[in-house]
C-alpha cells in the first residue's frame, strides 16, 4: 500500500503540464481528423497564409463566428486576461466574416499561448493615448492673475515661506558676526537699503546679507524660549507638557498680566503717533489687528478682531465699543431705507421686529388668530439670535473698530477676564504681541531661516533646485522685504509658496472708506514708522484680496503672478 502523504493528490498536475497535455492532444487531433487546408479556408485566408501573413484562426463552431471544426473550442482556465488581444467587435447576427483579420500571434485552437503573449510579443501591447496636459512644476506653478511688478498687500501672518529659484541661496547661510551685527544696527536705527536690481555674485555681496538679517527681526511680549508662543490659537497640543509655573500661581500671573498691559499701551501709543505701523495682539481665541491711520486706505486707527463670539461682540456692545460687521454687509445682510442710507446692526434688528409683527398681521385679518398658536417671546429671540451664533468662529464674524474706539477696545482687552485661558496648557498666560519695531517690555526676535539644495527631474534629465525657507511668526512687512531682497539676489526670478495662519486671512478684506487719501501726505506722516518706503507704500494699499491670501507667488523676469 502507497503511503498516504497529507495534501498530497496523486492525479494532481500543474498548469504547465496541463497546457503541454491539451497542446499534444490538439496537435494528434488535427493531424488525424482535420481536413486539408486548402478546403475548409477561405481564399482570402489562403492567399494571407501564401503571403507569409500571420493570422488569428477562426472561431469555434460555438462561437460568436459561427463557423469552424467539430469540436467547441474551450476557454484556457489559466489565460491572463488582462494581456488578451481585443478583436473587433462582430455583427451579433451576422455570418462569419470572409475579411482576414489583423496581424497578431499564431495561435492553437483553444488559444492556449495567450499565456505567453507578454512574453513572446512585447512589442504587441496595447498603447492608450491620453490628452495631453500642460506640464507644471512645482517651482512654478500656473498661477492665474494679472501681472503687475508689485505684489498685492496681505495682511495675513505667514507660518512659513519657501523660496525657490535656478540659483543658489548660499549668501544666505552663516553670515560673519560683523554682518550680523551690521543687519541688526540697520533695523533698530530702521536704515533704508536700497539694493540694485541684480546682483552678479550674491555670496560677495555684504550688503545683501546684511539687509537680508535686517528683514528677519521681528518684537515679541512675553518671550519665553521654551514655548511657543506664536500661533495662540489651537496651540494647547504644542504646549501640553511645558513648564508653566504660573498657571497655578495667581501672584505671578498677575504680574505677568501687569507687565502684559504696559507693552500693550506702550504700543498702542506708537501706533497714535504713527511710529508703529501696526501690530498683532494674539489669544488663545481670537486674533486683533490694529493698524495705523493711513495703512489699508483708511485715515483712522482701525481694529479687526477674528474670529469672534455673540459673547465677546455683546460684552463689547456692554462696554460702549462701537463696531461693524463688515462681511455681514458684503453678503447682502444690509438692509437700507427707503432715502438708500445704510443700517446699523440695532436698526437692522428694530426692522426684524417690525417684520415679525407683520407676518402675524394677516392672521387677524382672516379672523382665525385664535385658532393659530403664535410662537412665544422667548421662540422669536431664540430664532433671531440664531443668526448671530451661526457665524461664530467663521471669518464672516470678523469685527471691524475704527477711530477713537480703539482705544476704547484697548481698555476692555486689558481688563478682559475672557482675553487668557483659565485652564489648560495656556492658562495664566497672557497673550502675544507681534510688532514690526520695538516697544516697551519687547524681546528682539529673529525669523529661521534654511538653504536646502535638491535635484528634481526635468525633461533633459536632471538638474539644481534651490530653496530657501523662512519659518516663524512673518508679519506682512518681512514678506514685501524678503520678496524685495529675493528679486535682486535672483535676478528677477523665484518662486515661493506662502503657509498662512488661517485665522488672520480675513484681516485681507476691502473696508469702506470714507474718503480717499492722499498718498503723499501718508508717507510723509510715516516716515518715522520704522519701514521701507516701498514696503510702507505697499501696505498703504487697499486690500484686495478678500477673505483670502496670497498662497503662491512666481517672479520671472521682475513681472509677479499670484495666486491665493
Amino acid at each position: 500500500m502507497a503511503l498516504s502523504v497529507p495534501g498530497y493528490s496523486p492525479g494532481f498536475r500543474k498548469p504547465p503540464e496541463v497546457v503541454r497535455l491539451r497542446r499534444k492532444r490538439a496537435r494528434s487531433r488535427g493531424a488525424a481528423a482535420s481536413p486539408p487546408r486548402e478546403l475548409t479556408e477561405p481564399a482570402a485566408r489562403r492567399a494571407a497564409l501564401a503571403a507569409g501573413l500571420p493570422l488569428r484562426p477562426f472561431p469555434a463552431a460555438g462561437g460568436r463566428g459561427g463557423g469552424g471544426g467539430p469540436a467547441t473550442a474551450r476557454r484556457n482556465p489559466f489565460a491572463r486576461l488582462d494581456n488578451r488581444p481585443r478583436v473587433a467587435a462582430e455583427p451579433p447576427d451576422g455570418p462569419a466574416r470572409e475579411q482576414p483579420e489583423a496581424p497578431g500571434p499564431f495561435l492553437d485552437s483553444n488559444q492556449e499561448n495567450d499565456l505567453l503573449w507578454e512574453e513572446k510579443f512585447p512589442e504587441r501591447t496595447t498603447v492608450t493615448e491620453l490628452p495631453q496636459t500642460s506640464h507644471v512644476s512645482f517651482s512654478e506653478p500656473d498661477i492665474p492673475s494679472s501681472k503687475s511688478t508689485e505684489l498685492p498687500v496681505d495682511w495675513s501672518i505667514k507660518t512659513r515661506l519657501l523660496f525657490t529659484s535656478s540659483q543658489p541661496f548660499t549668501w544666505a547661510d552663516h553670515l560673519k558676526a560683523q554682518e550680523e551685527a551690521q543687519g541688526l544696527v540697520q533695523h533698530c536705527r530702521a536704515t533704508e537699503v536700497t539694493l540694485p536690481k541684480s546682483i552678479q555674485d550674491p555670496k560677495l555681496s555684504t550688503e545683501l546679507r546684511c539687509t537680508f538679517q535686517q528683514s528677519l527681526i521681528y518684537w515679541l511680549h512675553p518671550a519665553l524660549s521654551w514655548l511657543p508662543l506664536f500661533p495662540r490659537i489651537g496651540a494647547d497640543r504644542k504646549m501640553a507638557g511645558k513648564t508653566s509655573p504660573w498657571s497655578s500661581d495667581a501672584t505671578l500671573q498677575h504680574v505677568l498680566m501687569s507687565d502684559w498691559s504696559v507693552s500693550f499701551t506702550s504700543l498702542y501709543n506708537l501706533l497714535k503717533t504713527k511710529l508703529c505701523p501696526y501690530f498683532y495682539v494674539c489669544t488663545y481665541q481670537f486674533t486683533v489687528l490694529f493698524r495705523a491711520a493711513g495703512l489699508a486706505g483708511s485715515d483712522l486707527i482701525t481694529a479687526l478682531i477674528s474670529p469672534t463670539t455673540r459673547g465677546l461682540r455683546e460684552a463689547m456692545r456692554n462696554e460702549g465699543i462701537e463696531f461693524s460687521l463688515p462681511l455681514i454687509k458684503e453678503s447682502g445682510h444690509k438692509k437700507e431705507t427707503a432715502s438708500g442710507t445704510s443700517l446699523g446692526y440695532g436698526e437692522e434688528q428694530a426692522i426684524s421686529d417690525e417684520d415679525e409683527e407683520e407676518s402675524f398681521s394677516w392672521l387677524e385679518e382672516m379672523g382665525v388668530q385664535d385658532k393659530i398658536k403664535k410662537p412665544d417671546i422667548l421662540s422669536i429671540k431664540l430664532r433671531k439670535e440664531k443668526h448671530e451664533v451661526q457665524m461664530d468662529h467663521r471669518p464672516e464674524s470678523v469685527v471691524l473698530v475704527k477711530g477713537i474706539n480703539t482705544f476704547t477696545l484697548l481698555n476692555f482687552l486689558i481688563n478682559s477676564k475672557s482675553l487668557v485661558a483659565t485652564s489648560g496648557p495656556q492658562a495664566g498666560l497672557p497673550p502675544t504681541l507681534l510688532s514690526p519695531v520695538a516697544f516697551r517690555g519687547a524681546t528682539m526676535q529673529m525669523l529661521k531661516a534654511r538653504s536646502v539644495n535638491v535635484k528634481t527631474q526635468a525633461l533633459s534629465g536632471y538638474r539644481d533646485q534651490f530653496s530657501l525657507e523662512i519659518t516663524g511668526p512673518i508679519m506682512p512687512h518681512s514678506v514685501h522685504s524678503l520678496t524685495m531682497l529675493l528679486r535682486s539676489s535672483q535676478s528677477g526670478s523665484f518662486s515661493a509658496v506662502l503657509y498662512p495662519h488661517e485665522p488672520t486671512a480675513v484681516f485681507n478684506i476691502c473696508l469702506q472708506m470714507d474718503k480717499v487719501l492722499d498718498m503723499e501726505v501718508v508717507h510723509k506722516e510715516l516716515t518715522n514708522c520704522g519701514l521701507h518706503p516701498n514696503t510702507l507704500e505697499q501696505l498703504s494699499q487697499i486690500p484686495l484680496l478678500g477673505k483670502s491670501s496670497l498662497r503662491n507667488v512666481v517672479l520671472r523676469d521682475y513681472i509677479y503672478n499670484w495666486r491665493s
